[in-house]
């Protein structure tokens, strides 16, 4: 084989490298697509799933304010309720409560976070975060932490009285 023969076989070889490339890259872009389309399905679900809990919240406790979460922390809602404590020696104290769920944005690991932070009575109660990959999302877990998680609030909201 002459130096003409092997120098166009390694062109052939450089041109079918060079495609699969281009096919790897376009597989792995459709993918990312994919990935990000999975995740704002299961975002719309879960943060309509906190509105409705949360929303709930607000209507056994007269005096929360109800306010939708849209922004670089992610999508959800949250409650809140500023109380004016007046004790008999005339001392008056504030007292904070909020409850915020959100899911969290899209992240280059593709992972699906639903995070909530609780505050009763001027004291951090809980900051937690539960996620599973987008592609292993198991949508039932989310719902029953977003359950607990409003009802653990509730429970400890209403026995601080």
């Amino acid at each position: 084989m002459d130096f003409q023969q092997r120098l166009e076989r390694a062109i052939e070889r450089g041109q079918r490298l060079g495609d699969a490339r281009a096919r790897a890259e376009a597989e792995k872009a459709v993918s990312e697509k994919e990935l990000q389309r999975l995740h704002s399905q299961y975002r719309l679900e879960l943060s309509e799933r906190i509105e409705r809990c949360l929303r709930q919240v607000v209507d056994h406790f007269p005096g929360f304010r109800f306010e939708t979460v849209v922004d670089g922390r992610g999508w959800g809602a949250a409650v809140s309720r500023d109380n004016l404590q007046v004790k008999p020696n005339r001392n008056s104290t504030n007292c904070y409560s909020r409850l915020e769920m959100v899911i969290r944005p899209v992240s280059p690991y593709f992972v699906l976070e639903l995070g909530a932070k609780a505050t009763v009575c001027n004291k951090e109660t809980f900051n937690r975060s539960h996620y599973q990959r987008v592609t292993e999302v198991d949508p039932t877990s989310f719902i029953e932490r977003i359950d607990n998680w409003a009802l653990e609030f509730a429970e400890l909201y209403a026995a601080q009285g």
